[in-house]
């Protein structure tokens, strides 16, 4: 039995220190890691210590990429906006895994933003994301990254639908509180759980919040419970 690791960072459009956040994908042997608010430097330190998957980093909030030690399949789904991306990691280049997975890196748009043009922004991006699932997801789904949405927002109520806040069910096991994720500034008290890992046919083994990227939000890193040796 082997754990998966991966890690969801919203990179605070290239403000988080590149060379911390390439630090902890080595120190903490992240196996696939899924960034949102990428940029070039950010995307440059990163391919270093995981060369594979697709970055594409920009400058204006829109970058986003999924890395990994092994090779993997990335493709966009359209959204409103600002595209999903979606990975497929196969048995054939991740040996031992016994069945395929996939790994889905969202970023929905903010809604204190121009609130009377994001909000139906919103809506549409979480319409068309459950439409996609409904129709795309595969037996073993993980989604993660920032919906900008915490339990109590509708955004993630319909995400909820089809899959299961991997993070929330492991805390309940625990009996303890889910971490949130995001504060005002670097070092700033998090406030609101806002970024997240999704789950179906999937266990999540651990997941914590973790800091010292210097952004604004935590990156979350999880241990998927998978057959197989990753090496």
């Amino acid at each position: 039995m082997h754990d998966l690791r991966v890690l969801t960072l919203n990179c605070w459009n290239g403000r988080a220190d590149p060379e911390a956040i390439a630090r902890f994908l080595v120190e903490r042997s992240v196996d696939v890691a899924c960034f949102q608010e990428l940029d070039p430097a950010q995307a440059s330190a990163i391919h270093e210590v995981l060369p594979h998957g697709k970055l594409e980093p920009a400058g204006d909030h829109s970058g986003m990429g999924i890395a990994a030690r092994l090779p993997i399949q990335v493709h966009h789904v359209s959204l409103p906006r600002r595209d999903a991306r979606v990975a497929e990691l196969s048995p054939t280049t991740w040996p031992g895994l016994a069945d395929g997975l996939q790994l889905l890196n969202i970023h929905i748009q903010a809604p204190h933003v121009r609130p009377w043009s994001s909000l139906p922004l919103r809506r549409a991006q979480i319409s068309e994301l459950s439409a996609w699932l409904s129709e795309h997801r595969a037996e073993r789904c993980v989604l993660v990254g920032d919906l900008n949405s915490t339990p109590l927002w509708p955004a993630y109520q319909r995400i909820t639908r089809e899959l299961t806040d991997g993070a929330l069910e492991l805390a309940r096991t625990e009996n303890r509180s889910a971490e949130r994720t995001w504060g005002p500034f670097p070092g700033a008290p998090c406030l609101l759980r806002i970024d997240h890992v999704m789950t179906a046919g999937v266990q999540l083994r651990s997941c914590q919040a973790v800091r010292g990227f210097a952004s604004d939000h935590s990156g979350v890193l999880a241990d998927l419970e998978l057959d197989g040796e990753f090496g």
